[in-house]
């Protein structure tokens, strides 16, 4: 790491990144640790202060409200506050003099005395007084905001939806750790054979009840094991329970509308033994990039990727030409915020009726490339109403000729067939139902 940045000084200019470009931390993150050449031992408090500080913000801002009133600062010393009080409050490993003094020599270094003094004297007094209570929020909706750092309109949008108690549990959900999970490639090894092998190398797995190739880390790193990336694949469980609803089989002929990064193309592709034909399109080309990348790394032949517009797929297919078609749209991320955090402060209502409209167009695109007796499966990373059940709600209305497929609830696993988000027109997955990705799903026949 070079010399001249610290960890929390490579945090710091990370989180003024995120909130001045946008940028989606995720990815930062593992380019900073590269860039900055962050040792080993570091990586784990680097990521947990950059993650830490984004996923609870608003708390964040609430415990340093009463220290620094209405004061006018710059963001970076803002931003410093935050994390600092992220490690004050929630890392008990790390003492509070050790953090406040490296908070002072990073001001000092950035700023002037003034500032230094000034950083100086709100954590000390954090430290002496403690910081203030969530009973003082006497609004409940209010007090999950800030309790779980959701933005105001978002947690009020979702008691509106879902009830209080299903908003409360899910923005809980949305703070907690991400789990890992992967998804074995089948044409290398079986599962039984993944489990033995990372069990030699001291990751311990369980098995997935969303996806027969399906495994959850429970210990170790799976980054370092000698099956990844050629083996086996990262993928969020409930990702992968979107690809298992398709029952694509070897020899059929497959539509991939909205396909970077490749998780669902790639397992799709695995279902079919690479046998017949996926075609995957992006509309952006170092997106599809992503796509043949993943590919190649396991091996997959069968894959045939495009940047193009899915909204346009009728000048290049004719209709009828599908079996098969998955349509993961595009859409405002609510369900991923466990591992994203940043989606949820940039976004806004008016981003929402956007990306609907974008959802409401590739649905009636795809659709007339459908064979009579295909079936079209609809997701997204969301749970937002207006971009999944009311979707579908819509679309049924528009074409008397198309349903659910009465199979689809069916063929749900075990552990989703009594989940509260399920309705006649799919399954709404909450953050809180596995302690995964948030995702709607549901599969469309012509009748």
């Amino acid at each position: 790491m070079a010399k001249q940045q610290t960890v929390r000084e490579v945090a710091l200019n990370l989180l003024q990144r995120v909130s001045q470009s946008g940028g989606f931390s995720h990815i930062l993150i593992n380019q900073a640790i590269s860039k900055h050449e962050v040792k080993q031992e570091d990586k784990g408090l680097f990521t947990e202060i950059v993650y830490g500080t984004l996923q609870r913000q608003l708390t964040l801002d609430f415990y340093l409200t009463p220290f620094v009133g209405n004061k006018k600062m710059d963001q970076w010393v803002r931003t410093l506050l935050r994390m600092s009080v992220y490690q004050m409050v929630y890392l008990e490993r790390v003492p509070d003099h050790a953090v406040i003094n490296e908070a002072v020599t990073i001001a000092k270094k950035k700023g002037h005395k003034g500032i230094s003094g000034f950083v100086n004297g709100v954590l000390r007094n954090i430290q002496r007084k403690g910081v203030p209570s969530f009973d003082t929020i006497e609004d409940k909706v209010e007090r999950v905001s800030i309790e779980t750092s959701h933005p105001y309109w978002l947690v009020s949008r979702w008691v509106d939806q879902y009830g209080f108690n299903v908003t409360k549990k899910m923005c809980e959900s949305n703070i907690e750790s991400k789990k890992v999970s992967v998804r074995i490639q089948p044409e290398k090894l079986s599962i039984e054979e993944a489990i033995e092998k990372l069990e030699v190398e001291g990751i311990k797995v369980e098995r997935s009840t969303l996806s027969n190739q399906g495994l959850i880390i429970l210990e170790g790193n799976i980054l370092r094991s000698e099956l990844f990336p050629h083996a086996l694949t990262i993928q969020d469980e409930t990702s992968m329970l979107v690809s298992e609803m398709i029952g694509a089989k070897p020899n059929m002929t497959v539509l991939d509308a909205c396909s970077a990064p490749g998780g669902k193309a790639t397992h799709i592709a695995e279902k079919m033994k690479s046998q017949g034909e996926i075609y995957a399109y992006d509309l952006h080309q170092s997106k599809v990039n992503l796509v043949k990348e993943k590919a190649r790394d396991l091996d997959l032949t069968n894959i045939q990727v495009k940047a193009y517009d899915s909204r346009q797929l009728s000048e290049v297919h004719d209709d009828g030409t599908f079996d098969r078609i998955l349509l993961d749209a595009p859409c405002t991320g609510l369900g991923v915020l466990r591992s994203k955090p940043d989606i949820k402060y940039s976004k806004q209502e008016e981003n929402i009726e956007q990306l609907a409209n974008i959802q409401h167009d590739l649905l009636r695109s795809v659709l007339p490339l459908l064979k009579e007796n295909g079936k079209l499966v609809y997701s997204t990373c969301t749970v937002d109403r207006h971009e999944n059940e009311e979707q579908i709600k819509q679309l049924l209305k528009d074409y008397s000729n198309l349903q659910v497929d009465p199979a689809f609830f069916e063929e749900l696993p075990e552990s989703c067939q009594h989940l509260e988000g399920k309705s006649e027109y799919g399954v709404q997955i909450f953050p809180h139902d596995f302690k995964a990705d948030g995702f709607f799903i549901t599969r469309l026949v012509f009748k």
